[in-house]
């Protein structure tokens, strides 16, 4: 591959034998066979809860659901061993888009390449030898054809401004994209929802300082053209006298934002970030536990490829150094003691 034949793909493609073999030593949790019952609590929270649905039902996004959502597969480290566990209908669609991609790139991240004291697709990326490595899309989101995929599915109820108003398909998001883009969207939506109610009591307050701007007596005295206050020089040498009616301006729409209202509207936002918090960490142990990521360790952040190129020519430079001075220690210390045997034998 050179310049002069232009930009070139190499497409990588992942058998059965490769994705159960990387699955097992990676310990991917996958749904079995064995299903058991979710049970929910009754009574008056789950008749609302009931009428929140049907209520809602024209915001939710169009999306194939679980039959049966009362019940959950057990989900165990894969095993070739146990195969005979696995709820496998199809190899081909058995691991998601979401784990190939996961699975192809531990299997980049680990492979040896022929430079000396290299690895994986990083260092090849830093060394300019690929400008880049990701996974590719399921099928297209365009087109008037019938076949439908997850990916023209997600566009179609999800990245399209004409579907604002709709909730997230956020179990379809994690199959896509995999659980920590799952998450992240999951944390986005809630945030927006609860920035409904919040956005709706600042406009309220903002309104009441409309209102009452003409009755705010401190703006009154100051805009009253009668007062002549002359204030003192805002500085020493350069500014002049000035009257105190010319903040007018100024002392009117500070009051738009600083009234008695604004009082009620800080403990309403001091209230709102505990409730989001709360809400948020209900709804994470309930995607983590939907989503089979308890006891999972958070995977910590690699550093950059050409940080990691650099460091290690660093490392390779400061040896080699080292290696000369050791070198140069050898030789002196060896003419030196050819020189001692010489004075003690003359």
């Amino acid at each position: 591959m050179n310049k002069s034949q232009g930009l070139s793909f190499v497409r990588i493609h992942a058998p059965w034998q490769v994705l159960s073999r990387e699955a097992e030593l990676l310990k991917i949790k996958m749904p079995t066979k064995k299903m058991y019952e979710i049970t929910e609590e009754g009574g008056i929270l789950k008749k609302l809860n009931e009428i929140w649905c049907k209520v809602t039902e024209p915001l939710q996004p169009q999306v194939p659901q679980q039959e049966n959502t009362n019940m959950k597969s057990l989900s165990y480290p894969f095993s070739r061993e146990k195969i005979y566990l696995y709820n496998i209908k199809d190899k081909d669609t058995f691991f998601d888009n979401a784990t190939r991609s996961r699975i192809v790139r531990e299997i980049l991240k680990r492979t040896s390449t022929k430079a000396r004291n290299s690895m994986g697709i990083g260092t090849l990326i830093a060394n300019n030898v690929y400008d880049a490595a990701y996974p590719l899309h399921d099928g297209e989101y365009e087109g008037q054809n019938d076949d439908m995929n997850e990916r023209k599915l997600l566009y179609r109820e999800w990245a399209r401004y004409g579907v604002f108003y709709k909730s997230q398909p956020i179990d379809l998001i994690r199959k896509y994209f995999g659980e920590k883009i799952g998450l992240y969207f999951a944390w986005l939506g809630l945030y927006t929802e609860f920035l409904i109610p919040s956005s709706v009591v600042g406009i309220i307050v903002f309104l009441y300082g409309c209102i009452t701007i003409e009755s705010d007596i401190p703006s009154k005295e100051m805009c009253d053209q009668r007062n002549a206050f002359t204030m003192c020089p805002l500085c020493d040498k350069f500014c002049d006298y000035w009257n105190l009616s010319s903040a007018c301006a100024t002392a009117r729409a500070s009051h738009l934002f600083d009234n008695p209202a604004t009082v009620f509207f800080s403990i309403f936002m001091a209230l709102w970030a505990t409730m989001f918090l709360e809400q948020w960490k209900r709804l994470q142990m309930r995607l983590s536990y939907f989503w089979d990521l308890t006891g999972l360790e958070e995977e910590e952040e690699h550093p950059r490829p050409e940080y990691e190129n650099k460091l290690l020519q660093k490392k390779l430079k400061s040896k080699n150094i080292r290696t000369e001075n050791s070198n140069e220690v050898r030789r002196n210390s060896l003419f030196s003691l050819i020189l001692d045997l010489c004075f003690v034998i003359l």
